[in-house]
């Protein structure tokens, strides 16, 4: 293994900075009206988001010190504890029921969300089984089954929440890692047929999942029901134009978008900040994402380019999924945008991704 660097990657800090700064004030631009309407304190959101981006930052900081390798010594323990928690938060009296969704585990005040931090212990896991298996990923029964097998029991604890955004983009991320560590295409065509046959059977299984595909297609078939949530992201983007309304004047986070600090939180932003703050936006993503991907490519090891490679695939899933959603380009799934959304979990999940990113940096060779 290469000296260790002086610094890690500033860049990639910079941007990773820049993206939670104005998340935070996007948070209580999006938040107040309904912070203090449910509340009475314009600033319940953006309080908590500041202390969650507080305990992420030190997390960040702590992780970017430690050496990566350490990850690939606890990765079982770190999957296995994920795996408990994500069969205790499905026992009535453990986890916590929000919007129909089983997915949480109460801490005091707070709560934690096991789904998120599955990903990130997946995305370990799997880095250590590719690297110390890499010759035997071509096979499909030695190779690609254990490697799947692992991912999709952890997406169907996931699903009886049910998340099926969360699920997705850790699977999308887990499928990215092994395409990169040279698993044969025609292989995965057998599991893309199971693949859509599932997708198929779990949409069929709830009927709101179908009325979120037709309203994605035509949102105006049911304007008040399940088309509801793009109609009004549509209405937010599009009076923003090129400058938008100005921060704080948008005129949808009136109680037309339901919780808009959360997962459409980009809508607010396109209409307050206008396509150049959501272009810059965009931009600071593709900038994270290319240095992640130098990262990457410049890892002195295979585990840390397997590592690294999927905190940048689940970034990058997570964010087209999450923009697609809000510009109508596909259903509603229920995710984050990353850094930006209010959430405990999933920020806190973010921060310690970049952490481990950033400590992979300091032995890179770029």
């Amino acid at each position: 293994m290469s000296t260790k660097k002086s610094t890690p990657d500033l860049i990639l800090m910079i941007a990773t900075f820049t993206l939670l700064a104005i998340g935070l004030i996007m948070v209580y631009s999006a938040s107040a009206v309904w912070a203090d309407y449910k509340f009475q304190d314009s600033f319940f959101f953006a309080k908590r988001q500041m202390l969650f981006a507080g305990v992420g930052i030190v997390a960040m900081f702590f992780i970017m010190n430690v050496n990566y390798w350490t990850w690939r010594t606890w990765a079982k323990v770190l999957l296995i504890v994920c795996f408990v928690l994500l069969i205790a938060v499905l026992i009535p009296g453990v986890g916590n029921v929000r919007n129909g969704s089983r997915s949480w585990i109460g801490v005091g005040a707070f709560s934690i969300q096991p789904s998120e931090f599955m990903k990130l212990a997946m995305i370990a896991f799997l880095a250590k089984f590719l690297s110390e298996n890499q010759k035997l990923i071509t096979s499909f029964k030695k190779g690609l089954i254990p490697s799947l097998g692992l991912v999709f029991l952890a997406f169907g604890l996931i699903m009886l929440q049910p998340d099926l955004g969360t699920g997705t983009v850790m699977v999308g991320t887990c499928v990215v890692m092994i395409l990169v560590a040279g698993a044969r295409i025609s292989h995965f065509a057998i599991f893309g047929l199971l693949g859509v046959a599932g997708f198929v059977a779990l949409v069929i299984s709830a009927p709101y999942r179908i009325k979120r595909i037709t309203s994605f297609l035509d949102p105006w078939q049911d304007p008040l029901g399940s088309g509801f949530q793009i109609i009004q992201s549509l209405y937010a983007i599009g009076p923003g134009g090129l400058f938008g309304l100005g921060l704080g004047q948008s005129r949808q986070k009136f109680f037309y978008l339901p919780e808009p600090q959360t997962d459409f939180i980009f809508a607010i932003l396109a209409e307050e900040l206008g396509f150049i703050g959501g272009s810059f936006i965009l931009l600071l993503f593709a900038l994270l994402l290319w240095r992640g991907i130098r990262i990457a490519l410049g890892a002195p090891d295979l585990f840390g380019s397997f590592l690294a490679v999927g905190i940048i695939a689940m970034v990058a899933i997570q964010v087209m999924i999450n923009i697609g959603v809000v510009t109508g380009l596909m259903p509603v799934t229920g995710i984050t945008l990353p850094f930006l959304s209010y959430g405990g979990s999933s920020l806190t999940l973010m921060l310690m991704a970049i952490g481990v990113l950033l400590n992979i940096s300091r032995y890179a060779r770029y």
